[in-house]
């Protein structure tokens, strides 16, 4: 039995493949396009797919979208008429959209693949929830959606057991606590549906002094549910702006300028945003915890990437063990479709449990070495894999920032070893050295621990043996470890965590252990293999493309050590590139009316 995900046409896209039960292939289509956050439908994903499990179109049996597209179209259409003439642009802009394509998907999900089959179609939440409950370790758990809006509903929660999920309650459009964020950014002179992160990296610089300001924009309630004061948001009518005037007056300054200078203001508004955020969060799981009684919870929407709210879910909200998806995101609902379809939709049993998120394209060393010798690459061959990562650990703990390009592609937002920068955790420069001469972005983005799981406790405050291989956990990084861990040691003292094992990525393992044994620390500082502007790095050619084109000082590829460099290289070319790159794509667009 083979099922087909898709999730398109609104935020990222992309496409798994389950296959008799099992995960086969998960991908989203920005990684092969090389468009951050494509939301067009998934060609190249789904052929990779495909050609992952060795099949062909013909051999799907269900196929599975991850919305109800005539739904959302009667939520939009009731958003512009509740709000016209103020919608007329909203009006004009969306319905092309949706009168040329989009209330026919499936017929354009039929004629792009060159099928007949029935597309089957998944509610956007419960899709989320699938993606995270179907393929956790629990036998049952509490499940918590949240993101900006899927059909009607932007927050739910509800009860898996078995292969049956039962969404209970929701809330619904336009009181969304990931419209609330999107906003928030904005306002900040972030891009939204892209800089959210920017805003939790901020956040820890700041105070939250605008926590009761927020407090007359947004009515939070003691089970966590939130009624908006539609008065501060325009996102029931505009394409162009998600706050209105009243929220500038509120706050007393304008929206920030793109790139201008980050001030005391700007953080404090993070801190405050970000504060209040986490205590909806808090206050929801704590209240799903009370009426279910369960010890476990599974997140996932957009929301369930924000690491420190689901931090203090775990610590405050009575339950006992969380999981969240990778890919929480939209990319993620593809995910949900397929194991919804065949758990649930087919009753069969389930038989999948995701411990890691390596599920794209790997590379072989003979297609590496096609891509090395194309470009005329200087490398070297070391197939001893004791004297690679020998040397590989040598050359971080010098001091070199090193790509690290190994095995499949990781699905979802976040570099876990497979399409990674490494660097040492104990340089008090690395920071400022990677955000400005690698990654082209602003000084305040924090990067990520990767430590051994048997020796997580020893430096972070979370108990022996606890998973969190997904980097979507911030506890705080021990008093007496900080000294020896400043460059991923954020501003608060926490530290977004990845636990490594043997068994889920071998080989990134290994080199841990390695940098461990030269400098008594199993910690290595891992950010995403990419500049700013750019999705993560997919390709051999991708990863030397990005070596060429920034400060990195090697790049370790399959087998091959590559340290030289053609003679012409122009960082600050690569640095203006992801700048242009970001402007290119950047917009305020509202993300509901489209």
């Amino acid at each position: 039995m083979n099922v087909l995900g898709i999730s398109c046409y609104y935020h990222d896209s992309g496409a798994a493949l389950v296959c008799d039960g099992q995960l086969v292939a998960a991908a989203e289509e920005e990684r092969f396009n090389r468009q951050k956050h494509f939301n067009e439908f998934p060609e190249q994903a789904i052929a990779y797919c495909l050609r992952e499990a060795g099949l062909t179109i013909d051999q799907i049996d269900h196929i599975g979208f991850y919305e109800k597209p005539m739904v959302k179209f009667n939520r939009i259409l009731e958003t512009i008429l509740a709000r016209w003439p103020l919608t007329l642009r909203p009006w004009l802009k969306a319905m092309p959209l949706w009168l040329g394509k989009r209330l026919r998907i499936g017929k354009e999900i039929q004629d792009k693949l060159g099928i007949d089959k029935e597309i089957l179609y998944c509610q956007h939440h419960l899709s989320h929830a699938a993606s995270a409950f179907l393929v956790c370790p629990f036998e049952e758990a509490a499940i918590i959606t949240a993101d900006g809006v899927g059909e009607w509903t932007t927050t739910a929660w509800g009860v898996g057991r078995g292969t049956s999920i039962e969404i209970t309650h929701e809330i619904r459009f336009p009181h969304s606590v990931g419209l609330l964020f999107s906003a928030i950014t904005a306002y900040l002179g972030f891009r939204i549906n892209d800089a959210e992160w920017k805003v939790m990296g901020l956040a820890p610089y700041g105070e939250p002094k605008y926590v009761d300001k927020f407090r007359e924009i947004v009515d939070i309630k003691e089970d966590g549910s939130i009624r908006f004061n539609l008065s501060y948001f325009a996102h029931t009518y505009s394409t162009t702006r998600t706050f209105t005037r009243r929220w500038e007056e509120l706050f007393g300054q304008p929206q920030r300028r793109h790139e201008a200078e980050l001030t005391d203001f700007h953080r404090d508004i993070a801190a405050s945003g970000q504060k209040v955020v986490e205590s909806i969060m808090v206050k929801m799981a704590t209240h799903v915890h009370r009426e279910t009684g369960m010890e476990n919870v599974c997140l996932a929407g957009g929301v369930a990437l924000n690491c420190v709210a689901n931090w203090r879910i775990l610590q405050e909200s009575g339950f006992k063990n969380i999981f969240i998806q990778p890919a929480a995101g939209d990319s993620g609902g593809a995910l949900g479709t397929a194991f919804y379809i065949y758990n649930t939709v087919l009753g069969n049993p389930r038989t999948f449990v995701m411990k890691h998120s390596l599920w794209g394209p790997g590379f072989t060393n003979q297609e590496i070495l096609a891509e090395l010798n194309r470009v005329e690459a200087v490398y070297e061959t070391i197939e001893d894999e004791e004297e690679l990562l020998e040397r590989t650990a040598g050359m971080i703990a010098d001091g070199k920032v090193v790509g690290w390009f190994q095995g499949r592609l990781e699905f979802g937002p976040r570099a876990l070893g497979a399409r990674s920068l490494l660097a040492d955790p104990g340089n008090p420069k690395m920071k400022e050295i990677i955000n400005a001469k690698v990654k082209f972005r602003e000084a305040f983005r924090p990067f990520a621990p990767a430590v051994l799981k048997e020796h997580a406790h020893e430096y972070f405050e979370m108990p022996p043996g606890m998973d969190a291989p997904f980097m979507l956990l911030v506890p705080k990084v021990r008093k007496d470890k900080r000294k020896s861990l400043p460059a991923v040691t954020h501003q608060d003292g926490t530290g977004r965590v990845q636990t490594v094992t043997a068994s889920d990525n071998g080989r990134y393992y290994r080199l841990i252990q390695a940098f461990g044994r030269k400098t008594g620390v199993p910690i290595v500082l891992n950010t995403s293999f990419n500049v700013r502007g750019e999705p993560i790095v997919c390709t051999p050619a991708d990863a030397y493309r990005t070596f060429v084109n920034t400060g990195i000082d090697a790049l370790v590829i399959g087998d091959f050590l590559i340290t030289e460099k053609p003679d012409v290289v122009n960082y600050n070319a690569g640095m203006q590139r992801s700048i242009r790159l970001e402007a290119d794509m950047r917009t305020d667009e509202s993300v509901t009316i489209r």
